[in-house]
């Protein structure tokens, strides 16, 4: 185990925010966990488990220790009637493993392809995209808690998952102090195993992926094709955070009641809405920022990207990046409008730090 002091995170972090890990421990095995365990200066301070870096906000330097998840490794490992059952080490890219297991012929991750980030990560946010979630593909994870350094495993329903939300986003304490459920910071997850199933269906009804179809008139397409789609889709409208700095989708897409939504359309017809199974209305954020007309506009170094307003973007690059006190102060500027205007109180998707 390599104990390293005052670490750069500028490229550990997809925004580029420029900020130190006071103490950071690479985890590259079960081992090393129990090697930081084993410490008694490490053992009992506090932790903060880092993967790619794609779903936070850094707004200082990092006082816990940094525990970089760099857990390799991607098989098939068993298989049943309806799914195969392919496990992947929690440091693999996310994108490399469904560019992975689309093209070893295991489909069903193709519409979540580019999402940025670990695969360690997937599970912790429940991502999801052009109708798609993590949960729809998941089987099973294991993980080792930090406090007694027992390996557990979670299957779907332990991990509790929401929209973008899972037990690994609550804390183990509730608000009113007694022991909950929670598992933030007490876990660090080092292998996720995912259900593909054999028979597969193409997950479409998206207005891209739609004009996708209307461009190959006659095509049935495949899970390829898709992931060749979704690729061709996320490039076009959404900054690579090699280039620009950003972290994906900065706020969840509101859920509202019909009601609710009948009335926003009334004085916005022209309001972006999905209806889900529930009865619930899904409306687009994006759209919503949109409206109020956020979209290119900055504070600071901190913009919001001029093809796709649920994004907020570092347009100091490396050379002077945005710092997160910038993207927050943004992103509250953003949270006022739209409540202003349509009664909604978005909610940020990344962890602030």
């Amino acid at each position: 185990m390599l104990v390293e002091k005052n670490v750069p995170l500028q490229f550990s972090n997809t925004f580029g925010i420029m900020a130190k890990a006071l103490t950071l421990v690479r985890i590259s095995s079960e081992q090393d966990i129990a090697a930081v365990l084993a410490d008694p200066a490490l053992r009992e301070a506090p932790k903060f488990v880092l993967g790619g870096g794609s779903n936070i906000v850094i707004t200082g330097d990092v006082k816990p220790v940094v525990l970089k998840v760099e857990i390799k490794g991607k098989k098939l490992v068993g298989e049943t009637a309806k799914a195969w059952i392919v496990e992947a080490g929690a440091g693999e890219s996310w994108h490399d493993i469904v560019d992975w297991t689309v093209h070893q012929g295991y489909p069903g991750l193709e519409n979540l392809a580019l999402i940025p980030g670990t695969v360690g990560g997937s599970p912790v946010q429940n991502i999801g995209a052009y109708g798609v979630e993590l949960q729809d593909r998941f089987d099973s994870l294991d993980a080792v808690d930090l406090t007694t350094g027992k390996t557990f495993t979670l299957d779907a329903a332990q991990c509790a998952f929401g929209y973008r939300d899972s037990v690994f986003k609550h804390s183990s304490s509730g608000p009113d102090g007694r022991p909950g459920l929670g598992l933030a910071g007490k876990a660090l997850i080092t292998r996720v195993r995912f259900a593909l199933p054999k028979a597969w269906k193409a997950v479409l009804g998206y207005a891209d992926i739609e004009k996708k179809m209307a461009q190959s008139p006659g095509v049935s397409p495949d899970a390829l094709q898709i992931y060749d789609w979704i690729c061709e889709i996320r490039r076009a409208k959404l900054p690579d955070p090699q280039v620009i700095g950003n972290a994906g989708s900065f706020f969840k897409n509101p859920t509202v009641s019909p009601e609710q939504c009948a009335d926003i359309i009334q004085r916005e017809p022209k309001i972006v809405h999905y209806q889900l199974a529930d009865g619930s209305v899904k409306l687009a954020a994006g759209w919503l920022i949109d409206a109020c007309g956020w979209k290119g506009k900055s504070i600071g170094n901190a913009g919001v990207y001029d093809r796709q307003a649920l994004v907020l973007v570092n347009r100091g690059g490396r050379e002077d990046p945005v710092t997160g006190g910038e993207v927050m102060t943004l992103a509250k500027a953003i949270q006022t409008s739209v409540y202003e205007r349509f009664g909604i109180l978005l909610e940020p998707e990344p962890v602030v730090v």
